[in-house]
């Protein structure tokens, strides 16, 4: 068919009747739009038609898809060279990329290398074997002694609480060796950065317990998007199994992991389902899951929802009892309360 006036559209995202159209566009090939994405590009036909589209969040390249009548004439692979030229001017360069798993081979021609897949979602990398190089180099870090039964817990502590600090402790009585993963992703009220530094700071008494950063291989913006959607209702079977599937596939034999631990979840609708998720998959992959009862302070169960609370509205001594002492010195240092102010004015 005549693609010569064909051309290409940006927007950061695009809003109002275009957006709609994209909706609409994906909806016919199967897909939802992704109210995450803050780059798309359409590919249109000289009367304005899309005739293909591909979006962008972080480095995850997502909604994808071009219109069955014009498929084979190259327009995949032009949409995403542009995606991926415009991550690169913003300084991205590894890019994770979602798409189904009969599209495989048509990525693979395109550079990505495929990490796993469940029967409705397949993630790449473009970069070869990175999840194993990431491995290889984490375990570096933390060469493991001889162990026969080690243990993982995945957390954000968004902060770090006594709650976390007791499923942690609990946990390291179960087992040999246990690794503790925090959340790498950039999506909460403290950052990466400061929640790997309390863990590490509130666990370094407990001699069997490793504290890594999780990368973007685990409960990341590429594995798990549902999770940073705050206002999402409950989380997608298939997107927790895609996550889940890579930390039985890689990190199981990796730090011979036999047990996953988890906090009881009363609050979230989107962990709760993870939990849920994660007991029916690990444990067909030999991976026991195991939950344990959340710590309480008097009646009032401890959670990091409640901390956060607590500490934007100022209350700094009712949160003695909810948080180690390295939290709570963090919360009322210099740090702490100029992450306060940050967080009141993006709240106002």
């Amino acid at each position: 068919m005549e693609l010569a006036n064909s051309y290409l559209e940006e927007g950061f995202p695009f809003r109002g009747r275009k957006r709609k159209k994209m909706e609409q566009f994906l909806e016919k090939s199967g897909l939802t739009y992704d109210a995450q994405i803050i780059y798309s590009v359409l590919l249109c036909r000289g009367d304005g038609e899309i005739i293909g589209c591909g979006s962008r969040h972080e480095n995850i390249l997502k909604c994808i898809a071009v219109d069955e009548t014009y498929q084979g004439e190259g327009l995949l692979q032009r949409i995403v060279t542009q995606l991926i030229k415009q991550a690169y001017t913003c300084g991205i360069p590894h890019l994770f990329l979602f798409t189904k798993p009969k599209y495989r081979v048509v990525f693979e021609d395109m550079g990505f290398y495929p990490i796993t897949e469940t029967d409705t979602m397949l993630l790449l990398e473009n970069r070869k074997d990175g999840i194993s190089h990431y491995l290889k180099e984490e375990l570096a870090k933390f060469p493991l002694p001889p162990c026969k039964d080690a243990g993982a817990i995945v957390m954000n502590a968004n902060p770090f609480t006594r709650g976390h600090r007791y499923l942690i402790e609990t946990a390291a009585q179960a087992c040999d060796v246990l690794h503790v993963f925090v959340l790498s992703a950039d999506a909460s009220e403290f950052p990466a950065d400061v929640r790997l530094r309390l863990v590490r700071e509130g666990c370094r008494d407990l001699e069997n317990v490793m504290v890594h950063g999780s990368s973007e291989y685990l409960i990341s913006h590429a594995t798990f998007p549902d999770y940073f959607l705050k206002d999402k209702a409950g989380a997608s079977d298939k997107a927790a199994e895609l996550d889940l599937k890579i930390f039985a596939d890689y990190f199981r034999d990796a730090f011979h992991i036999k047990k996953r631990f988890v906090g009881e979840e009363p609050f979230s609708p989107v962990t709760r389902a993870y939990n849920e998720q994660m007991k029916q998959t690990l444990p067909a992959c030999g991976i026991e899951v195991v939950e344990i009862p959340r710590k309480t302070c008097g009646d009032t169960i401890i959670s990091a929802t409640l901390v956060r609370e607590k500490f934007l509205a100022g209350h700094m001594e009712s949160l003695r009892p909810l948080v180690p002492d390295n939290t709570y010195h963090y919360l009322v240092s210099q740090e702490g309360i100029a992450l306060r102010k940050q967080l009141l004015e993006r709240q106002s």
